[in-house]
């Protein structure tokens, strides 16, 4: 959700601005702009509605090149006020200030206010622009661009991620974070700053990542950090492994087509250094992991959207396979409530991110309550030195690689892998789980790729069925046990991608209500696994098909449903156990999606009014 890039070196920056912004555009935008501070240390600004290259456009049409060694860039997905550019980022205060904004401050009303009394004029409905006032009145008594952002940020209420220049210190970038992620890369006389590593990999691989509070002042030669008491500390440079390449689409259409093609390989790396032939290490989750795991008596799991659906899965995991009680709550809703705060409780939040606003807060809400509880907290998280990481006692880091595409894909299968492997963990640790059944959980984990690769080769069958979609408006999904949730992922999925009306329900409710909806014009997509609740399964597809609906059905080859009439089945998989299943089955209704929203001809990687990361409530 939104992105930041700036930087300073001793060449032109705005090629390199442009690059990062485009790298940034899986986050979702509706505007971009640029401002650099040219070679007469003049603040020079282009902004532009819709997409990267409208922007291109306007600056390649400008009457003089735009150019400067100095500058900040911003991809803006709107919150206060309408997609425009007067609203799009950078904002400038009186030719002297500019600023990126990513995040809401939450107190810019009352800002406002005082700076309309002090003479500050408005040209935009953001929050953002209170921001450029307030560093360059704070400018007007302190001796440097920090002291004056340090003074400013002083003001604010809510969440932040800042980068500013001022014609005053044409020699120095700042830039502050406040519960939104911001990285700085490093160079050798430049330095970069930038929402995510992503955005640099064409310019550095070595990145400072900003904790919270954190404001620094970057010059081409050094980087200097403070942190929220205004203290100056040493922040590690790290290495990233990612490469420019890393995520670029190669021979696929979308980088939702290709992460779903990577599915099977990012298992792989999951699971790799986790478990060994026969057993799991619990000492992935952490080296206290196993002391901690034993004080465990019950699990909440805490997340958003997708990965919510991921939680909901792991519940039936938890009690039964090991019997252990497990909680599932919506992070927005956890953190509104006064929930209570069971002893031994572990809670596990769930994040692509690292950086969702509302599973954060609900983490630190916890953290707050616990009192002399013991309590644990656990992240399941894609990305190493996100702020949930940070903030948990333990952390599994899924190895999905960069997730580019705005509907979850490979990172929900490789949070799933890690659930999988939190149960057989905790399962190991509180002795509910045998060596027996811990050795046929990961036998079956070790299949999953090469089941998930079966799955994908039936590709061109539901490339066929999307076909049937063109004209429809609404689909029901169907599901039983484990496969519910994978049934809400497969529902969710469509109407992100394709905004076709979709819902899903325990196959055993249709005829508590949603069986009203059913008539030849709504889809109806089962899922069907070998199981023991296949004959109830089959019983609500009669149902279904005794009234005309329009059935597609993902089946296990064993599970003996039949094409016939109106009902149109594939055979996607095979011997699935009772934690693969739910992955596997998963896979064809992404590829579903994915060739519906085609269909559609709507905007796969990046769907209308949603972004990848949500960093505010």
């Amino acid at each position: 959700m939104c992105g930041i890039v700036g930087g300073i070196a001793e060449r032109n920056l705005v090629p390199i601005l442009l690059e990062g912004l485009k790298r940034l555009e899986y986050r979702g935008y509706d505007s971009s702009g640029v401002a650099v501070l040219d070679s007469e240390n003049t603040i020079q600004r282009v902004r532009a509605l819709g997409k990267i290259k409208s922007l291109e456009a306007k600056i390649a049409e400008a009457e003089h090149p735009l150019s400067g060694q100095i500058g900040i860039a911003h991809t803006r997905w709107a919150t206060h006020g309408v997609p425009a550019e007067n609203n799009a980022h950078p904002h400038i205060c009186n030719n002297q200030v500019a600023v990126v904004h990513n995040g809401i401050i939450e107190n810019y009303q009352s800002l406002k206010k005082h700076q309309l009394t002090e003479g500050y004029r408005f040209t935009s409905d953001t929050d953002t622009e209170v921001v450029a006032h307030c560093v360059h009145e704070q400018l007007k008594s302190s001796q440097t661009l920090l002291e004056a952002v340090q003074k400013a940020i002083t003001h604010f209420e809510g969440a932040y991620a800042l980068g500013v220049v001022s014609v005053e210190y044409p020699n120095t970038l700042i830039a502050a974070r406040k519960g939104s992620p911001l990285v700085i890369g490093v160079g050798i006389g430049e330095h970069f700053i930038a929402s995510d590593v992503s955005a640099l990999l064409p310019v550095t691989q070595s990145f400072i990542f900003l904790e919270e509070g954190d404001v620094a002042e970057i010059t081409r030669e050094s980087v200097n950090v403070y942190d929220v008491n205004g203290h100056q500390v040493a922040r590690e440079i790290k290495q990233s492994s990612l490469t420019m390449h890393s995520v670029d689409l190669g021979e696929h259409r979308h980088y939702m087509h290709k992460e779903i093609f990577e599915q099977p390989q990012a298992v792989i790396d999951t699971l790799e250094g986790r478990i060994t032939q026969n057993h799991m290490l619990v000492s992935a989750f952490g080296h206290d992991a196993e002391a901690i795991f034993q004080t465990v008596r019950q699990v909440q799991i805490i997340a958003c959207g997708t990965s919510y659906h991921a939680g909901l899965v792991a519940k039936y995991w938890f009690e039964d396979i090991i019997g252990l009680p497990c909680q599932v709550e919506v992070a927005s809703e956890y953190r509104y409530r006064n929930p209570v705060l069971l002893d031994h409780t572990l809670f596990v939040t769930i994040s692509q991110s690292g950086e969702t606003a509302d599973t954060l807060a609900a983490l630190q809400q916890i953290k707050a309550l616990k009192g002399d509880k013991t309590i644990a907290t656990l992240s399941i998280c894609n990305v190493p030195e996100s702020s949930l990481t940070r903030e948990s006692d333990l952390t599994f880091l899924t190895h999905a690689g960069p997730e580019i595409g705005v509907a979850s894909t490979k990172a929900f299968t490789t949070q799933l892998v890690a659930l999988s492997l939190l149960v057989t963990a905790l399962g190991k640790a509180l002795h509910l789980m045998s060596e027996t059944q811990e050795r046929k959980i990961i036998h079956g984990l070790q299949k999953l790729p090469g089941l998930l690769q079966k799955a994908l080769t039936h590709e061109n069958d539901i490339k066929a069925i999307a076909q049937g979609f063109a004209d429809k408006e609404s689909a029901l999904f169907l599901g039983r046990g484990t496969m519910y949730p994978i049934a809400m992922e497969g529902a969710l999925k469509l109407k992100e991608i394709s905004y076709i009306h979709a819902e899903a329900y325990p196959a055993g409710e249709l005829k508590h209500g949603p069986l009203a909806l059913i008539d030849e014009h709504i889809p109806v997509i089962a899922i069907a696994p070998h199981d023991d609740l296949l004959e109830k399964l089959k019983s609500n597809l009669q149902e279904v098909k005794a009234r005309g609906g329009q059935m597609i059905v993902f089946e296990d080859e064993q599970a003996d449903v039949d094409s016939q009439g109106n009902m149109k089945v594939v055979k996607a998989t095979t011997n699935v156990g009772r934690i693969t299943a739910p992955i596997t089955f998963n896979v064809p209704l992404q590829l579903l999606s994915y060739h519906v929203a085609l269909i559609k001809g709507t905007d796969v990687d990046q769907p209308r009014n949603l972004a990848k990361s949500v960093t505010v409530e």
